[in-house]
């Protein structure tokens, strides 16, 4: 019942972000004919996670009723969708503007859930299993969504709809356990923000987790990107760019629901390593000029491979954070990763004139890049 609740709240407003990643870019497309311009403002909704974080962190951290603000955010969020679905015919930098605010409102929904689930460490595990599922749901979801609506009815209609998904996680909020911490720390709240940023920015386990997760995170941002001009160059029609997106969320759910079922992991930090590094040779396969079809089915494998190695890094920035800055420590990590996404997004976007297998194949490297950070994880004896 705890894990019917954990995804009932998680995945609506996850599903909505993810859809909105590849919505906007589309949107572009369709209405301006500017793909750097639709990367650029994905990165906006992105890039300020990393600004926020802190302070929502040490929000969830002191408050005595989390639930609030997380209702607040989310609201605003599903507003702001409905006004960005406006591109085209508002004025390009309000959109950006309000797409930058819901960049700040992003770690309430990502991070700050996590921070509530695996409160328990008998049944961490399947916590943190689930909360990957979550947000492989959600990956596959929001792109199939879009690949739907986007052809039929126009990516700006997909933007509506992504609104009206965030609602959902609004009237479902309320079933999942938000306890307070705030009788768990007695500290001001710039004494908790910067105990956080401490935290993960010099423990070495937290520091080495948190920028395996942002630089993957990197490589995972520019797929979107990069999966435009695939279903261009192959189809002609930039909206089939959701269905390599869903292919790699397919493959990450298919992975998530297995790993669900497994024990947890003896050597956790083992398997970020291995499974982010196969994820990158996955994506470099993907990335040979063998077919639409086959770069379809090798991008769904590398999201297969990613479930154990994203469970694995939730159940260790659990297992390493200090209690009183758990809040902290997922915003920050869930937001190194929005950030990272966003710059992902954004340097591809730059790159957009390049042929796109190339810009895959360099994303499956920084893939491999960022599973080897974890060479770096301190040995703990068993």
């Amino acid at each position: 019942m705890n894990g019917a609740r954990q995804l009932a709240a998680s995945v609506p407003i996850r599903t909505a972000s993810s859809g909105i990643q590849i919505a906007i870019p589309i949107l572009a497309v369709q209405v301006l004919n500017d793909v750097a311009l639709g990367a650029l403002l994905v990165a906006l909704a992105l890039l300020p996670s990393i600004v926020a974080a802190p302070v929502v962190g040490a929000v969830l951290d002191s408050v005595k009723r989390p639930r609030v603000p997380m209702l607040a955010s989310a609201i605003l969020t599903a507003v702001i969708y409905v006004v960005a679905g406006g591109l085209g015919i508002l004025p390009t930098w309000l959109v950006a503007t309000l797409l930058v605010v819901s960049g700040l409102l992003t770690p309430f929904g990502f991070g700050g859930l996590s921070s509530f689930v695996g409160q328990s460490g008998k049944d961490s595990h399947r916590a943190y299993s689930l909360d990957a599922l979550s947000y492989n749901l959600s990956g596959v979801a929001g792109p199939a969504i879009v690949a739907v609506i986007a052809p039929l009815f126009g990516a700006r209609t997909s933007m509506f709809v992504m609104a009206a998904i965030v609602l959902i996680s609004v009237a479902t909020y309320p079933l999942m356990p938000m306890p307070s911490r705030s009788s768990s720390t007695s500290v001001g709240m710039l004494k908790s923000m910067w105990m956080g940023v401490t935290a993960i920015m010099t423990r070495r386990p937290l520091v080495t987790n948190a920028w395996s997760g942002a630089t993957v995170e990197f490589a995972r941002g520019a797929m979107p990107i990069a999966a435009i001009g695939i279903a261009l160059a192959a189809t002609e029609d930039a909206s089939l760019s959701a269905v390599i997106v869903s292919a790699f969320a397919l493959g990450a759910l298919l992975g998530t629901a297995i790993e669900t079922a497994r024990k947890s992991p003896k050597y956790p930090e083992r398997t970020m390593l291995i499974g982010f590094a196969l994820t990158g040779v996955a994506t470099i396969i993907a990335a040979i000029d063998i077919g639409f079809v086959w770069t379809i089915i090798f991008i769904a494998v590398s999201g297969l491979l990613t479930a154990g190695a994203t469970a694995a890094m939730l159940g260790l920035r659990r297992r390493d954070s200090p209690p009183e800055v758990v809040g902290q420590v997922f915003t920050l990590g869930a937001a190194m990763r929005t950030a990272a996404s966003a710059v992902g997004t954004a340097v591809a976007g730059t790159l957009a004139g390049i042929d796109p297998l190339w810009l895959l194949g360099g994303s499956g490297v920084v893939w491999i890049l960022g599973a080897s950070i974890m060479l770096f994880y301190p040995h703990r004896p068993r």
